[in-house]
């Protein structure tokens, strides 16, 4: 059956169970997550990723693209988190259609709150679960696949 394209029993096994666990997964996080700090996944995302610039300031297009959200979607987020005061954003000198975000004070202190929690659940539902050699297989597994979808990805997205 493998010659036809199809699954074999075994990959196609692998695969449902592997959308299952990522739907779950990525479910539950986001209730502990909502539930422990107030925070969405993408608010998350957006505090922690600001935070890998020594400066916590990201230029919107190039935060948009690290993210892989269009920078229409980045915009109306951002504005959401600005009004919360968890974000600001300042123009960008010399260009009057670019902008600069950062993360205020109260966005870092938001941060600095939620992560503990944050990698407690991670831990609880994913990698408390796992053995040293799973751990390590799925980091070469997400890597092989991260590495092979680079290519795949929209223009002006480019991967994590």
């Amino acid at each position: 059956m493998a010659s036809s394209g199809w699954l074999t029993a075994p990959q196609e096994r692998a695969w449902r169970r592997y959308r299952r666990m990522r739907t779950l997964l990525d479910l539950q996080n986001a209730r502990d997550l909502h539930r422990d700090s107030g925070l969405s996944e993408a608010d998350y995302d957006v505090l922690s990723t600001l935070t890998e610039k020594p400066d916590g300031r990201w230029r919107a297009r190039d935060l948009a693209a690290q993210l892989l959200w269009s920078t229409s979607r980045l915009a109306h987020h951002v504005g959401r988190m600005e009004q919360r005061g968890l974000v600001a954003r300042q123009p960008s000198p010399g260009d009057a259609r670019g902008a600069f975000i950062s993360l205020t004070e109260r966005g870092k202190a938001t941060l600095r709150a939620a992560a503990p929690p944050h990698v407690a659940s991670v831990r609880r539902h994913l990698i408390d679960l796992l053995t040293p050699g799973e751990i390590a297989a799925l980091d070469s597994i997400a890597g092989k696949v991260i590495t092979h979808l680079a290519g795949q990805v929209p223009a002006g997205l480019p991967p994590r």
